[in-house]
């Protein structure tokens, strides 16, 4: 059963999203960024609300004092594709880090592109942190908060962490401040997995890490934040 509902759940969070796609692409390239961003939020609260709907979850977003309305680096734990829809309806004017092969994929590889996110070349690791580094540099000059996953991918919700430099070397390049985020969607809704639970999801924003720091202590300072208020999180969903 509860295979089933997440199958069902699944099913309708992806018709949601193409005809979405479909039936904005007319507008979405004629009006500024500012109001593509309107559009992608109502996105986001349609596939929420289908969630609750037909899953039963419940949300809760906490340290919204912390969010960031300048330019900042949003370092955030990755656990579902919960958060990818979640996580932008509190940013500004966000700026996503993704893999290059999703700026190909129709109708969502020109939303993406409009929306001025920031393609990486995983094969090519420091070509990639260069140009990666250099448009997030631009961005936040602009004020943007540009949204990464530390550790690439997603990962199960108790697994053992694995941060990549990347953050690291931004961090140190763009000389940008760090907002932290954990949560626990991991528990409610798995990797590729249609075995989506009913619970109470939640995402929080941490305190920001000042820039200025050595490579060192900082990706020692925002693993310790982020690991330690995920864990709290995932022992309070249990």
């Amino acid at each position: 059963m509860i295979r089933l509902r997440g199958a069902f759940f699944v099913f309708l969070f992806n018709l949601n999203t193409f005809v979405q796609m479909v039936f904005w692409t007319p507008l979405f390239f004629f009006i500024p960024r500012e109001y593509n961003w309107k559009i992608v939020r109502l996105w986001g609260l349609s596939n929420l609300w289908l969630q609750h709907l037909i899953i039963g979850n419940t949300f809760d977003f906490r340290g919204l004092e912390n969010v960031p309305k300048d330019g900042a680096l949003v370092a955030s734990k990755h656990q579902s594709t919960w958060e990818t829809y979640a996580t932008l309806l509190f940013l500004n004017d966000p700026s996503y880090i993704l893999k290059r092969e999703l700026m190909y994929i129709p109708f969502f590889g020109w939303f993406a592109t409009k929306a001025a996110s920031i393609p990486v070349n995983r094969g090519k690791r420091t070509e990639a942190l260069l140009s990666m580094s250099a448009v997030a540099k631009e961005q936040f000059d602009e004020d943007r908060q540009i949204v990464i996953y530390p550790e690439g991918t997603r990962k199960a919700a108790f697994a053992d962490p694995a941060y990549k430099y990347g953050i690291t070397y931004m961090y140190e390049k763009i000389e940008a401040p760090v907002v932290p985020v954990a949560l626990n969607s991991g528990i409610f809704w798995p990797r590729s997995s249609f075995n989506l639970k009913e619970g109470h999801i939640v995402l929080e924003f941490l305190p920001k890490i000042a820039p200025g720091l050595s490579p060192e202590v900082f990706s020692a300072k925002l693993q310790s934040k982020i690991e330690q208020k995920t864990a709290e999180l995932l022992a309070e969903a249990q």
